[in-house]
């Protein structure tokens, strides 16, 4: 029997035969398979929320239609999926959600390279699915636009920038910003991003309790999209190439970005060691208590890994028990 001390779902839930036979699998032989599709779908949530708001704001000025959306609505939707995205994930797979996050994992949490790599793809893949969803529910509107732009001979110059529909796909440089001046402002404001991210992960922060984190994660992405989207920000390499594959699926090579492309995919990938690397120097305090929130989540990730398809036996013998008891 499992200690008393513990309660795992099964003590309380009893899962029917056909979940347990799935569980002895998904602890084992497809354990990375479960992990990958929390990672897929959390980013498919973050994606899916921001980008169909960026598309009714980009719609909605071609179109000549009011009340669409706003830069602030489309900050609000991004935050809202990370919230869903670090909240589905995060139990599953840990939530990393961000190749620059799985990269810095693999040196300064172990992450196993393996995993890394299949994180990284199972992440891109989840926003290049969601961006093709949403071309699909909106295409209608999307061929109207860009039938606007053809009759108005502004078709060229803008289908691949931040005005036109496939901007919110993938990411293009605003006119009038150099690449210089769209790297600082990546850069800047990953670092931000990665900041409060790392902020978060720290057992030793009683401000933020863990299940506060998906919101104060959130907030920083809305604050990066309210006040610096404009010259242009990726924050996320899957959200950058997925939605940018999906461009390139839907028109084609033109929409590749450029030299832009790769300021967009990979500047949050340094951001974000650098970012470690200062948090570990000047915030993390070894010295400093656990807060008991975020020590009975580690003990529960911890107990969870130790005693899967030990829970699952004596939750098969509890059943047992039981219905010995009912045909008494």
């Amino acid at each position: 029997m499992s200690n008393p001390a513990i309660v795992h779902l099964s003590d309380v839930q009893p899962p029917n035969r056909a979940q347990v036979v799935w569980g002895k699998y998904r602890h084992t032989s497809v354990h990375w398979f479960a992990e990958c599709f929390a990672e897929f779908v959390g980013v498919f949530f973050y994606t899916y929320a921001g980008v169909g708001s960026q598309l009714l704001n980009i719609l909605q000025g071609i179109l000549q239609l009011e009340g669409l959306s706003s830069v602030f609505q489309v900050g609000c939707a991004y935050a809202a999926g990370i919230v869903f995205a670090v909240a589905l994930a995060l139990p599953v797979s840990g939530g990393l959600l961000s190749p620059g996050i799985t990269i810095c994992a693999c040196f300064t949490r172990g992450l196993p390279p393996l995993k890394a790599v299949r994180y990284i793809i199972a992440q891109i893949l989840g926003a290049y699915v969601a961006c093709l969803l949403i071309y699909v529910q909106y295409r209608d509107m999307i061929v109207t636009a860009e039938e606007v732009l053809q009759s108005a001979g502004q078709y060229d110059a803008v289908i691949f920038t931040p005005a036109g529909p496939a901007g919110a796909f993938g990411l293009y440089l605003t006119p009038g910003i150099t690449l210089g001046r769209a790297f600082l402002n990546e850069f800047v404001t990953d670092l931000a991003i990665t900041m409060v991210i790392w902020n978060c992960l720290d057992p030793t922060n009683m401000l933020v309790p863990p299940f506060a984190v998906p919101f104060v994660i959130g907030l920083i992405y809305a604050v990066a999209v309210w006040g610096f989207s404009v010259p242009g920000l990726a924050a996320n390499t899957a959200r950058d190439v997925g939605g940018r594959l999906a461009a390139m699926t839907i028109w084609g090579t033109k929409a590749h970005g450029g030299k832009y492309a790769a300021i967009a995919a990979l500047t949050n990938i340094p951001a974000t060691f650098v970012t470690a690397l200062l948090y570990e120097m000047f915030f993390a305090d070894y010295a400093r208590v656990v807060s008991s929130a975020h020590l009975e989540l580690i003990r529960s990730h911890q107990n969870h890994a130790r005693t899967p398809n030990r829970v699952q036996s004596d939750s098969m013998l509890d059943s047992a028990d039981k219905d010995k008891v009912s045909d008494a």
